[in-house]
């Protein structure tokens, strides 16, 4: 057991409230994996029984969601840095993910199916940077590897529960049974976060500052969403490399699940899921690794293995076209996804840190690197309508190979960067939420 594991478990045992919370955290990390995993790879294969609905037309749906997503995501993480209703924002954004999943389903006309999307592209961005700061509220920065680990493996088993189900159910009921169940999960989401004491969230370190620190922001500028990251090269270069590395993998299993369900969109549900099981089965013992081991090995070298593996999947899918062989090249994924999920939220707290605006930070670098998820289904849409999915998959590993030279060059270590000079506005004390 590391140090940091050493000292989050003595906290955690001389306090079971506070393990009560972290037991919920992770219950809200797994539940909520059930209501999102079907929103993106299962909706472009039940778009693709609806009659009118093209290759190219699925991938400008769902990058509306993403879209306006980007709109919102800067002041999402404002907000959230600046309100103790953190729970409350969770809650809300659930009820809204789960409403569009049922809605989708009713009638999935291009304006139905365009404004639900553009519903849970609202709601997905508060779940990342709100579960970031309760977290980091909760256990501190020395405790906060760990607990993103943690938090990032259970997500992942929820990713393999919520794929099962959704391919079973589209296989053996209807296709629409899946956004069902994401429906219902919503009321465990709503759940595991009111299990968590918000007595127990210290807002000012959940906001990237350090303990005792808030008194020292009083009249201190506070800066715009983007300000935070244009005083950071290296904040520059993460969001450079991470918005690449989002537009080339954000099409890449929708678009792989697609080709396999041209011929039959039942079996295509099947084979949508085990597309995501294996990755996410993956992404599990990742999430472990980076638990354990993400401060003694340094951020950089880890990170980078997501960067690597991503062209290299590209490419090789474009080799064969067998359901099997697709499958298995869906490892790559779990190692890749696995790692940047944990990594990219752990390097912007390493790069705020002592700031008092992780929150915003983080908004402002999701919006970023949104940037390229939202555009990465229709840019590939469009690429295979006019030259197949092959050529389109063969354009993506490009740009994959784009973000991991912009990584390697602008990115550095920052496992044990110093703080940032403070530059917060007053930070308050934690209230209930």
């Amino acid at each position: 057991m590391t140090d940091e594991q050493t000292r989050h478990q003595n906290s955690v045992n001389a306090s079971p409230p506070l393990g009560r919370s972290l037991g919920a955290l992770d219950g809200l990390n797994f539940f909520l994996a059930d209501v999102q995993s079907g929103l993106g790879p299962f909706l472009g294969i039940y778009l693709l029984t609806v009659p009118g609905w093209s290759t190219s037309d699925i991938g400008l749906a769902l990058t509306v969601g993403g879209l306006v997503g980007l709109i919102v995501q800067t002041p999402i993480g404002a907000l959230i840095d600046k309100t103790p209703h953190k729970r409350s924002l969770i809650i809300i954004a659930a009820l809204a993910t789960g409403i569009g999943a049922f809605t989708i389903t009713v009638n999935p006309s291009y304006s139905v199916i365009t404004a639900a999307q553009l519903v849970t592209g609202i709601a997905g961005t508060v779940f990342p940077p709100a579960i970031a700061a309760i977290a980091l509220g909760l256990v501190g920065s020395a405790a906060y590897t760990y607990r993103t680990g943690r938090m990032a493996a259970f997500n992942h088993a929820g990713n393999v529960v919520g794929a099962v189900v959704f391919g079973t159910a589209g296989y053996l009921i209807t296709i629409k049974a899946g956004f069902w169940f994401a429906g219902i999960v919503t009321i465990l989401v709503a759940a595991a976060t009111l299990m968590i004491d918000p007595r127990l969230i210290n807002n000012d370190v959940a906001r990237g500052l350090t303990p005792g620190e808030s008194a020292k922001q009083d009249g201190q500028r506070k800066p715009s969403g983007f300000g935070v990251l244009l005083h950071s090269r290296p904040l520059l270069a993460l969001c450079a490399a991470t918005m690449l590395w989002q537009l080339a993998n954000g099409a890449m299993l929708p678009l792989t699940g697609q080709e396999l369900a041209q011929t039959d969109a039942r079996m295509g549900t099947l084979f949508q899921a085990a597309l995501i099981v294996v990755a996410q089965l993956v992404m599990i013992p990742m999430a472990i690794m980076i638990a354990k081991h993400g401060k003694d090995w340094g951020r950089k070298p880890i990170f980078l293995a997501a960067f690597l593996v991503l062209p290299i999947r590209g490419v090789l899918f474009t080799l064969s076209d067998h359901p099997l062989y697709v499958i298995s090249i869906q490892i790559l994924d779990g190692i890749g996804a696995g790692i940047y999920g944990a990594m990219f939220v752990l390097v912007v707290a390493d790069l705020t840190r002592g700031t008092g605006h992780f929150n915003l930070a983080l908004g402002a670098a999701t919006t970023i690197q949104g940037i390229g998820a939202a555009l990465s289904p229709a840019l590939a849409g469009f690429v295979a309508d006019a030259g197949g999915f092959h050529l389109a998959l063969l354009m993506l590993s490009g740009i994959a190979v784009l973000a991991l030279i912009v990584f390697v060059l602008g990115v550095p270590e920052t496992a044990n960067i110093p703080d940032t000079v403070p530059s917060s506005s007053n930070s308050k004390k934690p209230q209930p939420s």
